[in-house]
């Protein structure tokens, strides 16, 4: 039997603002899957602690503070040092069209911008995860 997919939820940096995070949370714990929101004011660090001690499939950050070339491609070298290859790094938040192939470069796979549906992003990681995981979605 698979376990279901583990999620790390994060709020990175000096953004206080988690409605939003909270709101894709319930929706990928109502879909099955187990998800740790770390709340917010977290590091980098403090996130891929956390979902190397959780053993995470995902992490997912939102972010809505102008910082997200920073913050995710720290989160994402941080993932690379600590040997976290198989982990998935996807967010979203209020990040300009101009940002999202720099990101992806850095090894974000998915920007979800704002008016994302809720059944978008369960189906993406849902499948994302699978894949990685050499599974059918």
């Amino acid at each position: 039997m698979k376990r279901p997919i583990r999620i790390v939820m994060a709020k990175a940096g000096l953004d206080g603002h988690d409605r939003g995070v909270k709101v894709v949370a319930r929706a990928l714990r109502d879909a099955g899957m187990e998800v740790i929101y770390t709340g917010v004011h977290q590091t980098p660090e403090q996130v891929v602690e956390t979902a190397l001690q959780e053993d995470a499939d995902a992490i997912g950050l939102s972010l809505l503070s102008g910082a997200h070339n920073y913050l995710f491609p720290r989160v994402a070298e941080l993932m690379k040092h600590k040997g976290m290859d198989d982990v998935l790094l996807f967010g979203g938040g209020i990040i300009p069209e101009d940002d999202i192939e720099g990101l992806r470069k850095h090894g974000v796979e998915r920007i979800f911008q704002p008016g994302a549906s809720l059944e978008e992003i369960t189906a993406y990681v849902r499948e994302a995860v699978a894949k990685r995981r050499g599974q059918p979605a």
